[in-house]
């Protein structure tokens, strides 16, 4: 699944295709998304004018001025700025056509994906409405998260990756966060004192900066605006490396099973 650096990564190759750009129309080829396009969207974005792109989480937000157009990748998508002409492939849902001769097209497979609407402020919209705070901003530190984890039994590695108190790490990320800090991915997390706590917070964001700087992680579906894959899986310190040796201690990395995902660690690093 497309996680925050994927999410990033697609925005900031967006960004320059769309911002400013007025809508021409959309082009809607299956509803039936995890959230079902709105059967009016078309009508609703046409002669609209792109003002600007954010990312909320895994949320892409495109201001349209009179309302947001709120896109997931959700597990297999990606979104591509291709030739208004280009002809679509078999699971190419949606088209944004601009008045620059361009779209920016959604291609989804496994359609988990959401292309929505909003005329409201979209930090109110129920997908978004409770999502947790930015790890790549300053609200996001040692302190926080010492804060929020006191007294939590949940193990580091899943309240890393709950997206009601911090949005977007992701499995990839928390596994190689917790391997560059070298905390164990089983230790309570209301067990982390403030010194791990800071050094594991700077760690997410280091992390996330170099995997958003590789263009993500390219594991299986994922492809940024321009159709090229992320290359961080490259840097993985520990994920998906289990039976090999650590390659900061030499111990052979494991792995184990939290909350029905995989968690790779070193032994040797990792306590």
């Amino acid at each position: 699944m497309p996680e925050l650096p994927e999410v990033e990564t697609t925005l900031r190759g967006l960004e320059p295709h769309l911002a400013g750009v007025r809508i021409r129309t959309a082009v809607i080829r299956h509803h039936g998304l995890r959230h079902p396009i709105p059967k009016d969207l078309k009508r609703a974005l046409t002669g609209l004018t792109i003002r600007s792109l954010q990312r909320r989480g895994k949320y892409l937000l495109l201001d349209c001025g009179e309302g947001w157009l709120i896109l997931h990748l959700g597990m297999s998508g990606s979104l591509r700025i291709l030739p208004a002409a280009t002809p679509p492939e078999k699971h190419d849902h949606f088209d944004l056509v601009l008045e620059s001769g361009q779209c920016m097209r959604l291609h989804d497979p496994r359609r988990f994906g959401a292309v929505l609407w909003t005329t409201a402020p979209p930090d109110g919209h129920p997908l978004l409405a409770k999502l947790g705070v930015e790890p790549l901003t300053a609200a996001f530190d040692g302190d926080f998260l010492y804060r929020v984890s006191r007294g939590r039994r949940t193990p580091i590695k899943p309240f890393l990756m709950d997206g009601h108190i911090i949005v977007g790490i992701g499995n990839i990320y928390a596994n190689e966060a917790l391997f560059s800090a070298g905390i164990s991915p089983k230790t309570a997390a209301g067990r982390l004192g403030k010194e791990r706590c800071a050094r594991l917070a700077a760690r997410v964001k280091d992390i996330l900066n170099l995997a958003i700087a590789a263009g993500g992680s390219t594991l299986r579906d994922f492809v940024n605006s321009d159709g090229n894959p992320g290359y961080f899986q490259q840097q993985y310190g520990v994920y998906g490396r289990a039976g090999l040796p650590c390659p900061r201690c030499g111990a052979t990395v494991r792995q184990l099973r939290q909350g029905q995902r995989s968690t790779f660690y070193c032994p040797g690093c990792q306590k």
